[in-house]
């Protein structure tokens, strides 16, 4: 799908039961405000047949009711095109009911007061079809983020070319200023680009063309953000050249906008509630209206008046307001996250955000800036440092694990122009270790956990020495052994990211009473970095299976979210009641598997996300209590004389007002950006769930 066909879906019109407004406002013969200007030509006919009935005199007397059909046609034009679309899909709704009541008005000769029937409920629709555009207009901008064309090299010469004509390789010009057309990578040039438009991120982030573009085109997944750009931000000062990973039609942007139309359909818990409290109250609704046509036999009055009485009650009684109750918010709550590079899927995770009061974390690249470095090198039984790094550099550039990535990369740098030897046939043990062959030897790097079982010899007295010794001050430990020897122990330590304490202070002023820090590392390890960030509570010796089952623990305690990347921490974020992914651009894995996107690597749009769904959950409340407390009011006000006009008012005025209510979150404004001052909650008793060593 397109960048272009997603806001095309995103702005399809929806009917009340999906989440939106009826179809008709969609515009007409004389543009997007065809309603809105049929419904003043139906006022302003309506007025005028009106004043001169009561005030003028000696006028022909077919005129006021020239006038009042006039307003009828204004005022019924959108809404029989709407009941014509409805009774074809065997759907009887608030337009039928309304067309039934004109035309009862018009049959026992009250034409004026059917006319102002069809207006009032024709500008109701006109202006609650504006106010809903609103809403998916802010959808539908972010489709318009990326430009239509891209400027490409092609056989030696610069041409220009739609996107949709791009292919991934290519190489894109992007000058100073210019939107980018595509996801890729900088091969020439540097320059700074503002992210905002997809990742939320306040300042523009510098980029850098990538060290080697064949390992880049080769594991695109390994690029790292200073060369990593994205369709639909904007180019600083600097001309760059990028290198195409993605079609338009598979971008983070277009997928970002296919997700956020697509959540408009996902219902809420609170939505699935109002829809079967729907199915139960209109069959009930109608049988009133059946009874009340024949109160006529029962009480002293013509059939005139027990007619109307029982078209007032049909439109008194219309849910409008309560079906949109909650769509309307959802819309706005998930737009307003998109356009802060957050994205929601849908009102289910919206609700269950702001209703939870417990987070876990992940450690590694949540809490933690997930760039571990080496902090201690110590050899064992005669073994040099340069052995010990050689040969852990050896193996570990062959794996993507963060830790390996730390220990590759530092590794070199100290072992400067010394000949690192190749290893070959790397095996990972998930949450344990790799072992690979190396000149003919089997080499061993790992937790301490991971010898002595499965058939791997345990740890020398002198090894597990320095395990103890090095655990005591928090470091995550790698072992590396070769052949039968231990060659030596790497100590770790990842560093803390700045926004971690800040951030769940703000959470803490929002209401969130638990924060646990769960990881793979060392206990110690992980009790170390939890008392960095402020945290009271830390889970370590954890394999992956065992974050699962943690979180199935935490869950039967409430609702719990799991924050983490979105890829190592995808079966515990799918175990939890809301999973967040962080730094999720780019990541098709988080992009599928989270519930919340968070686009940038930035841990405050947290407070954001959480203090936006407890907005919504707000909003929802009150325009619950708005709907149904018209119906509430109107019903038995209808049945003891209201007409059909102030019933109508106040129908089309609370589902107006709802809808405005709902608008108020595309301004929510981030409460995480004025520094809280709240003091951490005591620790809560009990230990960790699991504990399983051999990780």
């Amino acid at each position: 799908m397109s960048q272009q066909a997603a806001a095309d879906r995103a702005t399809e019109p929806h009917d009340h039961e999906s989440g939106a407004a009826h179809a008709h406002g969609e515009g007409g013969i004389l543009g997007p405000n065809t309603e809105l200007i049929f419904a003043l030509a139906s006022g302003g006919a309506l007025g005028v047949g009106f004043a001169i009935e009561k005030l003028a005199s000696g006028h022909p007397a077919w005129l006021p009711l020239a006038l009042f059909i006039v307003a009828y046609g204004f005022g019924g034009f959108f809404t029989v095109r709407e009941a014509v679309e409805n009774l074809r899909r065997k759907r009887f709704e608030i337009d039928t009911l309304m067309l039934v009541a004109a035309a009862g008005a018009a049959a026992l000769g009250a034409w004026a007061e059917g006319a102002l029937l069809l207006f009032l409920f024709s500008i109701g629709h006109a202006l609650e079809h504006y106010a809903m555009g609103r809403a998916r207009r802010a959808i539908e901008a972010l489709a318009d983020l990326a430009p239509r064309t891209a400027h490409v090299r092609r056989d030696g010469q610069v041409v220009e070319l739609p996107v949709e004509q791009l292919e991934v390789g290519d190489t894109v010009v992007v000058r100073p200023n210019e939107r980018l057309p595509a996801d890729g990578f900088v091969v020439v040039g540097a320059t700074s680009i503002n992210q905002a438009p997809v990742t939320g991120e306040s300042m523009p982030v510098d980029k850098q063309p990538v060290a080697d573009a064949a390992a880049a085109r080769s594991r695109p997944a390994q690029i790292g953000s200073a060369s990593l750009v994205f369709a639909g931000t904007i180019n600083g000062a600097g001309a760059i050249e990028i290198e195409t990973t993605r079609k338009s039609s598979d971008t983070t942007l277009a997928k970002v906008v296919r997700m956020v139309s697509e959540a408009e359909t996902q219902k809420s818990p609170t939505q699935r509630f109002t829809d079967r409290f729907e199915r139960i109250f209109v069959p009930l609704v109608l049988a009133l209206a059946v009874l009340l046509l024949f109160a006529w036999v029962v009480v002293d009055e013509p059939f005139r008046d027990s007619f109307y009485r029982a078209m007032a009650v049909l439109v008194a009684a219309s849910p409008c307001a309560l079906a949109i109750a909650t769509p309307s918010a959802v819309l706005s709550g998930v737009a307003r996250a998109a356009r802060a590079g957050v994205l929601i899927k849908g009102g289910a995770p919206l609700e269950n955000l702001g209703s939870l009061n417990a987070i876990a974390f992940d450690k590694t690249g949540t809490l933690t800036e997930g760039r571990p470095r080496i902090t201690d090198i110590v050899p064992v039984r005669g073994s040099g440092e340069e052995e010990l790094l050689a040969t852990a550099v050896a193996v570990e550039r062959l794996s993507d694990h963060p830790l390996a990535e730390a220990i590759a990369r530092d590794g070199a740098e100290r072992l400067g122009k010394t000949v690192i030897p190749a290893a070959t046939d790397l095996k990972s043990l998930t949450g344990r270790g790799v072992t690979a062959s190396l000149e003919g030897e089997t080499v061993w790097i790992g937790k301490p956990e991971m010898f002595g079982v499965d058939g791997v010899g345990p740890l020398g007295d002198e090894t597990a020495s320095v395990v103890a010794r090095l655990r005591l001050e928090g470091r995550t430990l790698m072992v590396v052994r070769r052949g039968a020897h231990d060659l030596g122990v790497i100590g770790l330590l990842d560093t803390p990211r700045a926004a971690a304490k800040p951030t769940l202070a703000a959470l803490r002023a929002l209401g969130v009473q638990r924060m646990i820090m769960i990881s793979g590392d060392h206990q110690k390890a992980a009790q170390a970095i939890a008392a960095q960030v402020g945290l009271t509570e830390a889970w370590g010796d954890l394999m992956p299976e065992d974050k699962v089952e943690a979180i199935k623990r935490l869950r039967a305690d409430g609702k719990i979210a799991m924050v983490g990347d979105g890829v190592n921490d995808a079966p515990a974020m799918a175990t939890a009641t809301v999973g967040v992914a962080m730094g999720a651009a780019g990541s098709d894995v988080a992009l599928e598997t989270a519930d919340v996107a968070l686009m940038s690597d930035d841990l405050s749009q947290l407070p954001f996300t959480v203090g936006l769904s407890r907005r919504t959950r707000g909003v929802i409340l009150q325009n619950l209590i708005v709907s149904l407390g018209v119906v509430a009011f109107l019903v038995p006000a209808t049945i003891l004389g209201l007409g059909i006009g102030p019933a109508v008012a106040l129908h089309e005025g609370s589902t107006l007002l709802v809808v405005i209510n709902a608008l108020r979150l595309l301004g929510y404004r981030d409460p995480a950006r004025r520094p809280p001052s709240v003091a951490a909650p005591p620790a809560p008793a009990g230990a960790p769930p699991v504990s399983r060593r051999s990780a």
